[in-house]
This record gives structure tokens, C-alpha cells and sequence, in this order.
């Protein structure tokens, strides 16, 4: 068996996942991670190399002769960095650019949805202020106003007033918020129910669904506050019934690889789709074209088959001879923020307590926005700055250790939601 040198592209918690779970194959001699963090700087190599900057990681693959490269954020996936890769010759996991579309232009989705016959929001797409002002008059509010690009999770606004959908519309395509990601809006309706994340890998003609999770989004407690990239998460979900895998495998996932394969594009990598489920039936809101963050930190916990043959397989169109192999046990991440969190975080202050929470049995402590601080230390630097992931026989019991773990850990502003797994924990009780 020959021994694999691996690149891991990102920085975030996700990609410390991804790290640690690729590092448990006896098929990997070495991993480095671009840029890394200072959690993942802790356990392999980490290079100064940005994530969004193609070149230079592709200069760096063929330099250092990986043998697989792993692309954990949109960004890269969306600027074409597989495309790179593979003109150089190197074996990598995730869309090209073409299929990076799905996450990277809400209207090249809402359209492709429509024409794979797959249920979603109604909607229509502007770049003029006044058409899109035009169709807020006809249509009225709640409606939901979504910049076309990417936007870090927070170019959506749930306007529940024509007022708050006016002011988002002017914010988005007029003031430009989101820079060259809002020159286009999507207006679509507000769909009800209860939002959850189905993840799937897919070889461009196979889909294979992973493990049920869901995540919260709100800052606060109760599903209150701004949008975030993501607050906590746990898997399995129980609303995502065997049945309603099987439809939204069937209605979804496969109508929309095979309608990319009908435009050329043969998509192979993680397709995540964000569904509204309401009476049993999913509605797609969105699709990501990577691992959730932080879906990725309790999957990953749970996954028990080496990710590196899964990823082949992927890779080499052979997805059909996988069968994934889950610990039967649930996972629950809690995701520790900054102050000033999701708007312009606080940087700099010292982590405590990250020594004494990894001692916790069945724990993980994914780093996400931390850098290296004087006298070894750790300190933030990011928005979402920890992910404490652990495992439990049930969700509440998983939730209870993550929770465990978190009470070790300090620093100044530290916030976090104490509710995570409250929808599931509602429904089983």
C-alpha cells in the first residue's frame, strides 16, 4: 500500500476535521493544511498559503508532490482550483468550477432546480433595483431576498416587512454590502417548517447519502439573533426519517447530479443540501457544494470508514462499491464565538482551558479561528473560534459532554448557544 501525502486547503473547523480524520488512515504518511490554524498547527504542518489563492496552491501541490488534495471551503472550489489542480496533474476532492456554480450563484441553482423538476421556493432573479422593487410591490412580504454570490453565509435576509425587503434589496444591489456576490438578488417566498442539512457524496452519477445532521444557524438561544455560519450542530437528525432520505435522495440528489451531467458538468464531491421539511415533504432552499461547518466536526466523529478510500472512490467514479461504516453512537459540536460575532468579531484574546477539555473521554476540540499568541499561547482570530465535538449514546448525552467540555474553556467575550440539539431533544421527548 503506498503511502499518500495529503494537502488539506482551509483554515476553519471544518477543515481541522478533516485533517484529523484523514490523518487516522494507514494510507497517509503526511498531511499539511493551507493555512491551517493554530489547533491544526498543533497535530501537522500548517503553510502560509492562503485558501482562496489558486496558483500558489496549485504551485505548491506540484511542488511538494501530493498525492491527494482535499478543498474544504466554497471559495477555492468556486474559483477553480480543482480545475488547477487537475491541469497540473493532481488528484483533488471536490467540484470543478462549473459544478461549484450550485453554491456559488443562487440564480444558476434556482434555475437548475426548475429545470430538474425539484421542489423549491418560487422566485424570480434582478440586477435593477427598481424591477426587483417592481416585484416586492406585486408579491408583498414575508419574502426572502438572497444575494446572488457568496457571501459567508450572511447574504440572506428573511424580510418579514416589504420595508425590511426594500432595505435589504438597496443594501445589496445599490450599496454593493456584499461587494461583486450582490450584483445580482434572488426574491424568493419564505417557505415554513423546520431547516435541515442533508449531506451526500456524490461520484457525478452515484449518490451516497452520509449520516443525518442538523445544524443552528441564529446566534442566540431559541433560534433568535442574526444568521451565523453556523452556531453548533448534531447528528442524526430525527426528522430526517428513512423515508424522507429516500425521497429527498430520489427527488433531489439524483435529478440534480444527472441534470449536471446533462449540461457537462460531472459533479464529484460532498453536495449538501439545505431543505425546509414541512408535513414530511423537503423544499430545496440552497445547496453547498462542500462539508457543512460544522456539520463536518460530529460527521466526521461518527465516520468509522477511512475517509481516504471514500475519497478515491469519489474521485475514480467507483462510489458504488462504497458502504459507509457509522458509530452508532450520536455526536453534538457546540460552537464556541468571539465577541462581536457575526459582525466584526474581537481578535486576540487568550484561549484557556483547551488542554484540560481535550482530556474529556469521547471529545475533540476543533480549532476554527485561533492563531498562535506569545509564550505558546493561543489566541482568537476569527468569528467562530472553537468547535467542542464529542460523542454520547444518545443526542442528550452528547450534547451534556460537549457542553462538559466547553465549561473548561475561557476567553474574553466567549459566546456560545446553550441549546444545541433543542429540535431534536423536543421531538424525542
Amino acid at each position: 500500500m503506498s503511502s499518500l501525502d495529503v494537502l488539506v486547503v482551509g483554515g476553519g473547523g471544518r477543515e481541522h476535521a478533516l485533517a484529523w480524520k484523514l490523518a487516522q488512515s494507514p494510507r497517509v504518511r503526511r498531511i499539511v493544511c493551507a493555512p491551517g490554524n493554530a489547533g491544526i498547527a498543533r497535530e501537522t504542518e500548517c503553510v502560509a498559503v492562503p485558501a482562496e489563492d489558486v496558483a500558489a496552491l496549485a504551485d505548491l501541490a506540484v511542488r511538494e508532490r501530493f498525492g491527494l488534495v482535499v478543498v474544504g471551503p466554497e471559495a477555492p472550489l468556486t474559483a477553480g482550483l480543482v480545475d488547477a489542480l487537475a491541469a497540473r496533474g493532481i488528484r483533488a476532492f471536490g467540484p470543478t468550477r462549473d459544478g461549484a456554480q450550485l453554491e456559488g450563484s443562487k440564480a444558476f441553482t434556482k434555475d437548475l432546480l426548475r429545470d430538474a423538476g425539484v421542489a423549491t421556493a418560487a422566485y424570480e432573479t434582478f440586477d435593477d433595483p427598481e424591477a426587483a422593487h417592481a416585484y416586492l410591490a406585486r408579491v408583498g412580504a414575508p419574502i426572502v431576498v438572497k444575494a446572488d454570490g457568496l457571501a459567508a453565509g450572511k447574504g440572506v435576509v428573511v424580510a418579514e416587512t416589504v420595508a425590511e425587503a426594500r432595505e435589504a434589496i438597496d443594501s445589496i444591489l445599490r450599496d454593493r454590502l456584499f461587494g461583486e456576490a450582490g450584483a445580482r438578488v434572488v426574491l424568493e417566498e419564505k417557505l415554513v417548517g423546520e431547516e435541515v442539512s442533508f449531506l451526500a457524496l456524490t461520484d457525478g452519477r452515484s449518490v451516497l447519502p452520509l449520516a443525518t445532521s442538523q445544524d443552528h444557524k441564529r446566534i442566540g438561544d431559541g433560534d433568535t439573533g442574526p444568521n451565523t455560519g453556523g452556531m453548533g450542530a448534531y447528528s442524526p437528525a430525527p426528522i430526517m426519517t428513512p423515508e424522507l432520505e429516500r425521497e429527498v435522495v430520489a427527488r433531489v440528489l439524483q435529478p440534480v447530479v444527472a441534470k449536471l451531467r446533462e449540461r457537462g458538468i460531472v459533479y464529484k464531491g460532498v453536495l449538501y443540501a439545505g431543505l425546509m421539511v414541512s408535513e414530511g415533504r423537503a423544499s430545496v432552499l440552497e445547496f453547498n457544494v462542500r462539508f457543512g461547518d460544522p456539520e463536518c466536526q460530529p460527521l466526521l466523529m461518527r465516520l468509522r470508514s477511512d475517509l481516504v478510500d471514500v475519497v478515491d472512490a469519489v474521485i475514480d467514479e467507483r462510489l458504488h462499491e462504497i458502504t459507509l461504516d457509522w458509530d452508532p453512537r450520536a455526536a453534538a459540536c457546540v460552537v464556541l464565538a468571539a465577541a462581536g460575532y457575526p459582525g466584526t468579531p474581537a481578535k486576540g484574546a487568550v484561549i484557556r482551558g483547551l488542554d484540560v477539555a481535550a482530556r474529556e473521554p469521547d471529545t475533540v476540540v476543533f480549532h476554527a479561528g485561533t492563531a498562535g499568541g506569545s509564550g505558546g499561547s493561543v489566541v482568537t482570530s476569527g468569528g467562530r473560534v472553537l468547535g467542542v465535538t464529542a460523542l454520547g449514546e444518545t443526542i442528550a448525552e452528547a450534547v451534556a459532554a460537549a457542553y462538559r467540555a466547553t465549561a473548561h474553556i475561557h476567553f474574553d467575550g466567549m459566546q456560545f448557544r446553550r441549546d444545541i440539539g433543542r429540535r431534536a431533544l423536543s421531538r424525542s421527548a
